[in-house]
Parts: structure tokens; sequence; C-alpha cells
């Protein structure tokens, strides 16, 4: 079967009941310039407001990213970008013996991933020549006869390698999040180039926009506006979807403007930024172990107790070193019984904090409770502090065996907003913690329209044990290791 996208989009034996209407007028101007067809006039105009001024296409783009708003029809994009190269176009000459050219679209999560599989069925199930060409489905995966299959599924590094990608299509990229990498798009981008390498396969990115921050915002910044095998195009909600009523995008815009410009208008935020630099957080991660045993020092611990749910029960514990830099001796007038005397010292530099162990579960919080507070009197512990958000339930749970609980003077971002100096100036020692490192660096600060900086996890994402870290730092002890005893001169009484 073949046809161009604009045919499979317009014809009504295909798909032009679905996108044969006005308000995809500019979805086909777009995709007909992706795939090197010519435009008319009318096209053409739609071509340089979504693409920036690009010159009209000569031949197809090897990569499509585009930054659209919300409701702009990102999904049922997907959907039919995904039926055309698995179905529309043919693979079979360049495959091996037993090989199956594979179209995956990878959304930022399972829900997201079946509402464009539902689209995807859709698609096939109500035109005759594509439901005969299903070999087999299964909720996530249809195979056709012409050797391809079509596969949804949630963005992962892991599963992107060893394929023949006829295409990559990723569905609200800006918005992928994992416990196990803080950059996840650009380590799935990277995984997948290669299988895209063996077929010639279309890489095809669809998102709203978010951070300035990723695969999505860099893409754009290089691309955008610019001539050349990767098409970068941006547009607003209602230029994709003109049936979206002004209103909403009124009152998202009157509620919160700078979440709204992103949602509807698709522009990157600039009131978002990262946390802290990856080099400063490697720099202070110790290489090994993962956990140091109790010695005979004194520890003190954070909490940040969980009620159940995808969130970490999260306990840190840590000590005070002194870093053991020592300047020269400086003179000290010290009072005694007969009158003053100068004394020596010789002070040491800057303190650490020396995060021993962090520990996280998921479960029944009085069994976690029973749990941490074992793990405490090993460390001597005996007096804790936890997030203060979380009532007065932990400081009961932990008092039934004998820890005492109290709640941090401080919030969520006054904590990270203590961390980063600590961080930046090399006074904390992490442990090689890889969901730890990634929550810190996926931290993201943000200022508001009054000036005011806040600190928390991205949208979907967890910062339990980073929460944790950052109270132990924030609530260390203050005394330790700041000076050393005095020194007399020799001969002095």
């Amino acid at each position: 079967m073949t046809a161009t996208i604009r045919e499979a989009m317009t014809d009504p034996a295909l798909f032009g009941d679905q996108y044969g209407g006005e308000s995809w007028t500019a979805w086909r101007a777009l995709l007909a310039g992706f795939y090197g067809l010519p435009l008319d006039d009318a096209e053409r105009e739609h071509w340089e407001d979504l693409t920036g001024g690009r010159s009209a296409p000569e031949s197809p783009a090897d990569e499509l990213w585009l930054a659209v708003g919300r409701r702009g029809g990102k999904s049922q994009c997907a959907a039919l970008l995904a039926v055309y190269e698995a179905a529309f176009r043919d693979h079979r000459d360049k495959l091996a013996p037993g090989e199956v050219a594979t179209v995956r679209v990878m959304a930022a999560d399972r829900q997201q991933a079946r509402v464009v599989m539902r689209y995807i069925g859709g698609l096939i199930e109500s035109n005759p020549m594509l439901e005969r060409m299903v070999v087999r489905q299964s909720p996530e995966a249809i195979e056709l006869s012409n050797r391809t299959l079509l596969e949804v599924g949630t963005a992962s590094y892991r599963t992107a390698r060893g394929y023949s990608f006829a295409a990559v299509i990723c569905d609200e990229l800006a918005f992928w999040r994992s416990d196990d990498s803080a950059n996840p798009d650009h380590e799935i981008i990277a995984a997948v180039r290669p299988g895209l390498a063996t077929l010639g396969g279309k890489l095809i990115a669809l998102s709203s926009p978010y951070a300035r921050r990723g695969e999505l915002w860099r893409t754009y910044e290089r691309h955008y506006g610019q001539d050349g095998p990767v098409l970068v195009a941006q547009a607003p909600s209602r230029t994709l979807n003109p049936e979206l009523p002004q209103r909403v995008v009124d009152e998202a815009l009157e509620r919160d403007p700078d979440a709204a410009r992103a949602e509807y208008l698709a522009q990157f935020r600039s009131d978002v930024e990262s946390f802290a630099q990856r080099e400063v957080i490697q720099r202070a991660t110790r290489p090994d172990p993962l956990e140091l045993p109790p010695l005979a020092r004194r520890y003190f611990a954070y909490a940040d107790p969980a009620g159940g749910g995808r969130d970490e029960f999260t306990i840190a514990i840590g000590h005070i070193e002194s870093s053991g830099t020592e300047g020269p001796l400086e003179p000290v007038n010290v009072a005694t019984l007969y009158g003053e005397a100068t004394h020596w010292r010789r002070p040491r530099g800057p303190s650490r904090v020396i995060v021993d162990v962090v520990e996280a579960r998921r479960g029944r919080p009085a069994e976690i409770v029973r749990e941490f507070a074992e793990l405490l009197k090993r460390y001597g512990v005996r007096s804790i502090t936890a997030d203060r958000y979380a009532g007065s339930w932990p400081s009961d749970e932990f008092g039934l065996h004998g820890i005492r609980c109290d709640p941090a003077p401080k919030s969520k971002s006054e904590l990270y907003l203590d961390l980063l100096p600590a961080l930046n100036s090399g006074r904390v020692e992490l442990p090689p913690d890889d969901r730890l490192l990634t929550q810190l660096q996926s931290l993201e600060r943000r200022t508001s329209r009054a000036g005011r900086d806040t600190v928390d996890h991205p949208p979907g994402g967890h910062d339990d044990r980073a929460n944790a870290v950052a109270g132990l730092v924030a609530c260390a002890p203050k005394a330790q290791g700041r000076t050393v005893g005095a020194v007399p001169i020799e001969g002095m009484i």
C-alpha cells in the first residue's frame, strides 16, 4: 500500500474522515513539508509560520521536533505517523531473514502509552485494508504482514537497543522522567539513533515545551528556523487545533501565566532552571562504599517520612568531619586569673558533612519506623529531625522505640537552598546512591513573579532521598569541627 502523507490524511478511503477537516490544515502542511512534498501557497504560509521562516522543503527531513501546546493534537498525530510509517512504507528489502522493522511510540508513562495505542488501534480498525494486514495484536503491539511491528511503551533506554527502527516517535519528550537517570531523554535518543540508521528511519519528537534544558530545548535552540535534515517547529495549541476554545487559554493565563505560556502558547519556561550542576554533584560523591559503618563518633539523622503510595520513607545519617586543612598560628588574647595572656591557635578549614548512609523504604510506616529505629541505634542516634509537613505521627511513632523526633525548623525549599552552597563549596560528601544523585540532578529552581525562589522535584518526579540529605546537611550540628584548642607559647605560664 502506497500513499503520501497528504493523501493518507485527506483520502476518505484512508484517514480523510479523521484528518481531512479544516482544523487539521496546519498539521497537513507541516507533515507534507516534513516528507518533502511540494506545498501550495496556503500550505507554505502555515509552513513558514510553524518553522520560524524555514525555506520551502526540497526533500524529506530525517527528524521532526515539534514544541506544541496542550490539546494541539499531539497524541492523534503520533498515532497517525506510527500507522503511516508502519503500513505505507516498505522496508522488507533492507531486512535480514527473520528480522522485522519496528515502529515504536515512546510515551512518558503507561497511561499516556495506552492513550496513543487506542488511537493507533482505532485508525487500523477503521480501515478494512489496514485491518487485513494485522497478523497478531496485543495491548501494546500490532504485527503487520509487511514484516513491520508497531508497538508502544514507556520511555526507557534499556529497552531501546538492538532494534531495526523504521521510526521512533517520542510523545511528550520534555516530561520523560526516570528514577534511574536525570536525563533519560538524552540517553534514549542516543540509544535509538543506531537502530534508525539501519533502515533510514524517522525520529519524531512531539511535546509541550517545559524548561530550557533537555533534548527538545537543545534541538530547538540549534535548529529552529534553520534549513537542514532536522526540522524543528513550534506552535501554540490553537494554531494546530483552532477548535480549542480561546477562553480555556485565557483562563489558564490568568491562573498561572508562566505555566500557561508553556502549556498553551508553546513557549519554553524561563522561570525554571536546574538546581545544581551535574559536575558539582559528581565531585561531592565518594566512589564507594555505599554505606559507611558506624564508628566511635557522634552521628545525627534526618527523616523524610511517607505515608505510603509511590513516595519513599527515607532516612539519612551522617557525621561532621574536619577537612584537616590547617592555617598558620594566630595570636589570641585569653583572660586568666592574672590578667590577659597571649595564646596561639592553628585554625582549621571548614568542616564537612559526611552522609554515611541513606535508606529508603516503601510499605507500612510503622514497620519502616521500627526498622529505622534499629538502624539509628546502631549509629548511637537517639534524636532525629524530620520533615515538618509530616505532622505529629513520626514523633509519636519514633517515640515508641525510644527515638526523639523533632520537626524541621525550615521548609523543604529552604533546606535545598541551604544545601546548594554547601555542595558548591565542597562541604558535603554524598554516597554513590544512584537514585539520590538522580533526584539531586533533577531538582528544579523556580522563581516566582514576586522574585521568590523555590526548589522542588519536576512534575512527575520524586525527591525523597534528596530531601533527607538536604535536611541532614541543613540541620547538622553547627559547633563541631570549627576550631581547635589554643596552644600556649613556649615558656608561657
